[in-house]
């Protein structure tokens, strides 16, 4: 029963890649752990001890090959296919000369000009390697996407769990900022992370990293991490952001990822109210756009999505203050391997996918100042595209 789970697996995967029309299969390749993508797509144990380089060939049609060297020719045991094996460096070039012969081009871990670098994981001295075999190397960025960042249904259920559970917490964080200045009980960023930390375990979630907490200047440093050592004071008069990860114990479940921003007064400052209002165009500029893509039938790049935020902000003033990409991949880790939505760190040429979910999250950020951004998850269906994270923040939270 097991053997027939990685049978279908590479059938699937064989679909993939003649529907693709790309390449005329997938070569994977690994030495130490190099491609943990590979494990994930191939559903092999990442932890199992394989010292030598292996590689794996599906072509679009006929049967697998694996090639191992002979002091490990179980580790790709689980694969079906062929098993060839190697001892010298020549060998080793000889059979891959062999198991490529007829191909003219394969899809492998590889970015040109590593614009994906989640995807790039083959180094250049393989690419070279496999090319000098009169083969040419083309992206299997969309077919990582497929078997990467695809949810199942109860993937979906589990986002939906975390996203909602996150929600709460924030309302939840908010509110012990609040009792706390009115008991005149000390409370700084640290304090406020660690609160936030606790209620995710006891909404029976984990979290790859603590959550932001960020007061005033500090929020104008979009990855700020607050520390018991060091961290500001949650006074009243101050702008406070918390941006929230977590996803449930169990193997398989996805993240939810929202970011929110209150202040500690009924009167919020104009400046600060106009930078939001900002961030929130932009936000459901892009909401927008994909929605209506989406529901049209015409998938977007995660370029444009970007774009579409990104030219909001540009226009207000303060494009050069937006400096990260709209919003990433989510899956079974916070930032995941599917399309992410940027044109300004790398242009993300892959199109959002039926069934993969990403966050979007402008900001701007003023040094010395402060930081706005809003974050909210999009999941995509074959129909529409979802908001996740309601009700989504339409103004700053005065906290009194």
């Amino acid at each position: 029963m097991m053997i027939q789970r990685w049978a279908e697996r590479v059938a699937s995967i064989q679909a993939a890649i003649r529907e693709s029309g790309s390449a005329d299969g997938w070569l994977f390749y690994d030495f130490r752990g190099s491609d943990p993508l590979a494990y994930r797509v191939l559903l092999l144990d990442p932890s199992r001890h394989v010292t030598r380089r292996w590689y794996y060939w599906i072509p679009a049609e006929g049967t697998p090959v694996k090639l191992l060297h002979r002091i490990e020719p179980h580790a790709l045991e689980e694969l079906p296919g062929q098993d060839r094996q190697y001892v010298s460096w020549e060998q080793q070039r000889t059979l891959l000369a062999s198991i490529l012969k007829g191909s003219r081009r394969i899809a492998m871990q590889y970015s040109p000009l590593n614009a994906v670098p989640y995807v790039s994981r083959v180094d250049a001295g393989t690419i070279e390697l496999i090319r000098s075999l009169g083969v040419d190397v083309v992206s299997a960025a969309d077919l990582v996407q497929r078997f990467e960042a695809v949810w199942t249904d109860a993937q979906l259920e589990s986002h939906q769990y975390a996203v909602t559970a996150l929600r709460r917490i924030v309302d939840e964080a908010f509110a012990h900022v609040g009792s706390s200045l009115q008991a005149g009980r000390s409370l700084n960023e640290y304090d406020l992370q660690q609160f936030i930390l606790g209620r995710i375990h006891d909404a029976g979630m984990i979290t790859s990293s603590p959550p932001i907490a960020a007061v005033n200047a500090h929020s104008a440093d979009p990855h700020y991490g607050p520390t018991a050592a060091g961290s500001s004071p949650v006074l009243r008069d101050s702008l406070v952001l918390i941006d929230l990860w977590a996803k449930r114990t169990e193997p398989g479940a996805v993240y939810g990822d929202i970011t929110w921003t209150g202040f500690t007064a009924r009167d919020i400052p104009s400046r600060h109210r106009e930078i939001f209002d900002c961030v929130r165009r932009g936000r459901d500029a892009a909401l927008s756009f994909v929605q209506q893509r989406v529901a049209s039938g015409q998938l977007p790049y995660g370029w444009e999505v970007d774009e579409a935020c990104r030219q909001v902000i540009t226009r207000a003033g303060y494009g050069d203050r937006f400096v990260h990409r709209t919003g990433h991949s989510i899956g079974e880790e916070v930032h995941g391997n599917g399309a992410n939505i940027d044109n300004l760190e790398t242009q993300e040429s892959r199109r959002l996918m039926p069934r993969t979910c990403f966050s979007i999250e402008p900001g701007i950020y003023l040094p010395d100042e402060f930081g706005i951004r809003s974050e909210l998850d999009v999941y995509v269906s074959e129909e529409a595209a979802v908001a996740y994270g309601h009700p989504l923040q339409t103004e700053i939270v005065a906290i009194g």
